[in-house]
């Protein structure tokens, strides 16, 4: 059955000219249908890329926000319109407004998973692959980090010469695995190395063996000579990853890691999608590209 949906799925996206994009944290059978799976700025530059007229973003709110910044001119639907991120919504912009006011010296960096109206008001977009890379570039020494205070702090440790402040946010997957997790899991499993999500606390960073994006911990377990691995971010990754590297053992770092914003897309969602009968467009004005797009193509020209 699931099968005979995921062909349905391919022969309709052919021949509608739709593309769809997965984020690793989906699941197996969406990341299987999909003409590019990977993490949410990856996801957005292939949207750019790929010719097609219609995306199909399998992931969450912001995602398919930030596909629409980069292709205005295609059309971007969310399969399931109730996938959230609750660290993207928990600051307004105009929080944003006042703190340059009151203070002028700082520049803002925003993580990528935030809104599109709090793009709008920021100087620098930030992925957790880039973030050193691109604060170490900034002229400024000053910067506001939001809304993750964990990724904030990795951050504020692998760069010189800046002054930071956190917005108190982050990550409430993340942001729940502990110490206590990471000595149990070593318990379990004593030969694997613990690859770390830098959205994970700092107390977790400290005693991993890795810390990289979800790209950068898929890319490190799969190049690496090592064969076990625990895996310190959504459980879906330690899941692909066993798919992709049979010879290895991956295992999660915590059942507390579970994304369900990330598991609210299901295969039936995506073939709604494709008929025209489910999901939800993503529209956006022509202000508001415009002005998010800013922060996007810093991260971009710094980041090069």
């Amino acid at each position: 059955m699931i099968k005979d949906i995921q062909n349905e799925i391919l022969r309709l996206k052919k021949e509608k000219n739709i593309a769809i994009l997965a984020h690793s944290y989906q699941g197996r059978e969406i990341v299987e249908i999909a003409d590019v799976a990977g993490d949410s700025f990856q996801l957005s530059l292939a949207a750019k890329d790929i010719d097609c007229d219609t995306v199909i973003l399998c992931g969450v709110h912001f995602m398919a926000e930030t596909v629409k910044i980069l292709s205005p001119e295609k059309k971007v639907i969310l399969p399931n319109p109730l996938a959230g991120c609750p660290m993207a919504e928990q600051v307004e912009p105009v929080f944003v407004e006042h703190f340059k006011k009151e203070n002028p010296d700082y520049a803002i960096v925003a993580y990528i998973n935030t809104t599109a109206a709090l793009k709008t008001v920021c100087d620098v977009c930030v992925t957790s692959s880039s973030a050193v890379k691109i604060v170490q570039a900034m002229e400024q020494e000053n910067i506001l980090f939001l809304p993750d205070c964990n990724l904030g702090d990795y951050v504020s440790r692998n760069v010189t010469g800046k002054n930071f402040k956190f917005w108190q946010g982050g990550c409430p997957i993340h942001a729940v695995v502990n110490a206590e997790d990471v000595r149990k899991a070593r318990e379990l499993y004593p030969n694997a190395l613990l690859l770390s999500h830098p959205e994970c606390v700092p107390a977790v960073l400290e005693l991993s063996d890795f810390i990289g994006s979800t790209s950068a911990i898929m890319e490190y377990a799969k190049k690496s000579d090592h064969k076990e691995f625990i895996i310190g971010t959504e459980m879906s990754i330690a899941e692909h990853l066993s798919y992709e590297c049979p010879d290895k053992s991956f295992y999660i770092l915590s059942k507390k890691l579970l994304c369900p914003n990330m598991k609210l897309t299901s295969l039936i969602d995506v073939h709604k999608a494709l008929l025209g009968t489910g999901g939800e467009e993503i529209n956006l004005d022509d202000d508001t590209i415009n002005k998010a797009r800013k922060c996007i193509d810093e991260m971009i020209r710094l980041g090069n």
